[in-house]
């Protein structure tokens, strides 16, 4: 039986700390893996994504131990798994362990995930790594899970990798290269998207004492026979997670304070914060904090989302509550995401009337001031695009019906908890 959830008009007012990152979790994890001795991970994010790559990292040989607000990542010797990796519906996990398994020492390693996993693109990724001396193929042929990675290790030498799909392809091969026997030169064709993540890669990278060079977003020269150096990371805030509550705020003509929120490392998502401001939007930075207040007046524009793609969904629906057109671009790589997000926004605004015309790289709205709702919303099993649909619908005359609240464990798993208790006036539905 499927659960939904009637959220009613709702106003979010309050404060509450943002959950951690869960970019930086998986990054901290793959670091730990591929260093030397004992790192602590503090504040890391649990959720079904995270989860399935510290499962990942045991496969591999990792001992982690779990502690009241932190893990214990003891790495050495990397191990061929006893089962099949199963990343579930983490992507992130999918492109990072793909790329690390090659150092399994012998044998095979088996990736996999759920539907959405195995319809998303891994062949660009499997080139590069074959350029670099590694044997791994889809096992359907067609570029996507399952994958099949020979261990054995990395010999190293120049990958060239097209960087409009995804960056995680990048930060895997960078990642991977570092204990490859010749090093790597990592030469990245044509634009690269989502440029902060690389920013966030390389940040928790030198934490844990690798070494990469690297020109711009275009070429990364890695070392090879790195150890890395074991140490204590603080996973920060996570603002991807934070600009919904953000958003409610403005939808909803709220006023929250969201704490744990620093600008301290790179977050592609803190982007957030301008584009905000830009729909008209109040929003004060403070000092590990954000508050957002009042609606203010809803304007229009064109945006950019190249570097922060995640904010799709949740701009969309801000978008659906402007007078005046919104054009999002630069998100063509939103169509491999968990969802098609491109379409499955368009199908979802149209539903409440809200006239959405989808580009090929963005989505063209033309919104409007009220919203009457009463129709049922549905995710496609999409965890960003529920929490955006669940805002979206707290800003309704009447409310809607959301499908699938459950998909928020992927990335957020107190999503509805925090944003009921900031005043989200919602009821649990069976189907």
């Amino acid at each position: 039986m499927s659960r939904m959830i009637f959220v009613k008009p709702s106003v979010l007012r309050g404060v509450v700390e943002a959950p951690p990152s869960k970019s930086y979790t998986h990054r901290a994890y793959a670091a730990a893996l591929l260093s030397s001795g004992v790192s602590r991970i503090i504040n890391p994010l649990k959720s079904r994504d995270t989860n399935a790559t510290k499962r990942a990292c045991i496969h591999l040989g990792a001992e982690i131990e779990e502690e009241e607000n932190h893990v214990s990542v003891r790495s050495g010797e990397f191990r061929t798994p006893d089962n099949v990796i199963d990343v579930e519906n983490s992507g992130t996990t999918l492109r990072f362990f793909t790329a690390i398994s090659a150092h399994a020492p012998v044998g095979y390693v088996i990736l996999t995930g759920d539907d959405s996993i195995r319809r998303r693109p891994m062949e660009p990724l499997l080139k590069a790594l074959r350029m670099l001396g590694v044997e791994c193929w889809s096992s359907k042929l067609n570029g996507t899970a399952p994958i099949i990675v020979r261990g054995g290790g990395i010999e190293g030498g120049e990958a060239r990798i097209e960087g409009g799909i995804s960056s995680q392809f990048i930060s895997a091969l960078i990642y991977a290269s570092t204990k490859s026997r010749r090093g790597a030169r990592i030469i990245v064709e044509g634009e690269m998207v989502s440029r902060p993540y690389i920013d966030a890669s390389l940040a928790v990278l030198t934490r844990f004492g690798f070494r990469v060079e690297h020109e711009e977003y275009y070429f990364f020269e890695v070392e090879g026979g790195q150890h890395g150096a074991a140490c204590e990371f603080m996973v920060p805030g996570d603002f991807g997670s934070a600009a919904f509550l953000m958003a409610g705020a403005c939808l909803t003509s709220g006023d929250i304070t969201i704490r744990n929120l620093s600008l301290d490392l790179p977050q592609a998502d803190a982007a957030i914060i301008n584009f905000l401001r830009m729909l008209g939007c109040h929003v004060e930075v403070m000092e590990n904090a954000v508050r957002v207040y009042r609606a203010g007046r809803a304007c229009g524009g064109e945006f950019d989302l190249r570097d922060s793609p995640d904010l799709l969904p949740i701009l969309a629906c801000i978008a659906a509550k402007c007078s005046e057109e919104v054009v999002l671009r630069g998100v063509a790589h939103a169509r491999f995401k968990e969802s098609d997000r491109i379409m499955v926004m368009m199908h979802e605004l149209t539903k409440l009337g809200i006239e959405a015309e989808p580009l090929p790289d963005g989505l063209r709205i033309r919104g409007r001031d009220s919203i009457e709702g009463g129709c049922i919303l549905d995710p496609h099993g999409d965890h960003r695009v529920f929490m955006a649909l669940a805002m979206l619908a707290a800003s309704t005359e009447r409310g809607c019906i959301v499908k699938d609240p459950e998909v928020a464990e992927v990335s957020y798993p107190q999503f509805l908890e925090h944003a009921i208790g900031l005043g989200l006036n919602a009821e649990v539905l069976e189907e």
